[in-house]
């Protein structure tokens, strides 16, 4: 994947309600700032002109965030009853989101669940960074969990590295990188939590591949290719096997599939779901606009 230009979006899925990108690394989803004219948000808006809506907060709706270093699959809804749609599978958990990722060291296990909680550090000079229960300056931590999948084990320019599969089971700022870092395995190329001391590659090596929002209208399911092969990156060489990418996508499916099917029933009790029937022209209020960001903010997952 080369890197963003203005003209180079990757579109993985499309429908009259949905798209799905394959965002560039480095590359933030919107900026206010004069000088930062690269966006998702404007490569948008430079291929589907009249998707754009001003009267929403970023002009498209995002429906989760990446993180600026981070690539892969992104999802925008087209329209406020897409959006809630979308919006109501990540409420009731029925979103699966996994990532690959290259972490620093040989991973003993195979697979582990991390569960550090996970808080804003307020410590001077670090307050762009987020931290674990116990650290000091570490204000508010909610409990959080990531489920961890040793795929191949390998070296990155020489030095040891693992390939990961990485499941977000909640939602908080950077919780990847955090609880990736927690257990002694940074991400490759990730500055701020490997200490300011990961700077040389070309990258931060995490890339949101696999992709599932089951919304009531349509299934949305995509894989952003894979960057991290040595036909991608000579500098990564896999040495050791240990699970097959595509076999564990399929376990993972299938876990939120069943856990789906246990849910629908109780949704449907649950009466008729709040959908959004405004009129497609109507702004934005105020108050939904808030609700958007707080959403935004709470999924911001890598």
């Amino acid at each position: 994947m080369e890197p963003g230009t203005i003209d180079n979006l990757c579109i993985l899925y499309q429908s009259s309600d949905f798209i799905v990108v394959n965002k560039h690394w480095d590359l933030r989803i919107d900026s206010k700032l004069w000088y930062e004219t690269l966006t998702l948000q404007s490569q948008l808006k430079r291929r589907f002109p009249e998707l754009a809506d001003p009267h929403t907060y970023y002009g498209f709706r995002f429906c989760h965030q990446l993180d600026f270093s981070t690539s892969g699959a992104l999802c925008v809804a087209l329209n406020k009853a897409a959006a809630g749609s979308a919006y109501r599978c990540f409420r009731d958990r029925l979103v699966t989101k996994a990532y690959l990722a290259l972490v620093r060291g040989h991973v003993s296990q195979r697979r582990m669940t991390i569960s550090y909680a996970i808080g804003k550090n307020t410590t001077e000079g670090m307050t762009h960074m987020m931290c674990i229960d116990g650290t000091e300056g570490c204000d508010n931590p909610k409990p959080c969990q990531s489920e961890l999948i040793v795929l191949e084990r390998g070296s990155y320019s020489g030095d040891p590295v693992t390939k990961v599969l990485l499941q977000p089971l909640t939602g908080r700022t950077h919780q990847l990188r955090v609880h990736c870092s927690a257990i002694g395995h940074p991400i490759v190329g990730d500055f701020t939590y490997s200490h300011r001391q990961d700077s040389s590659p070309y990258r931060m090596m995490l890339h949101a591949y696999y992709l599932r929002i089951p919304t009531s209208t349509e299934l949305i399911e995509v894989c952003a290719p894979d960057p991290f092969l040595t036909s991608m990156d000579s500098n990564w060489v896999p040495q050791q096997v240990l699970h097959q990418l595509d076999e564990t996508i399929q376990e993972l499916k299938e876990k939120m599939m069943q856990k789906q099917e246990e849910q629908s029933q109780e949704a449907v009790l649950g009466g008729g779901e709040e959908e959004a029937q405004e009129a497609a022209g109507s702004p934005e209020t105020e108050e939904q606009r808030a609700c958007c960001e707080q959403w935004l903010a709470e999924w911001a997952l890598e």
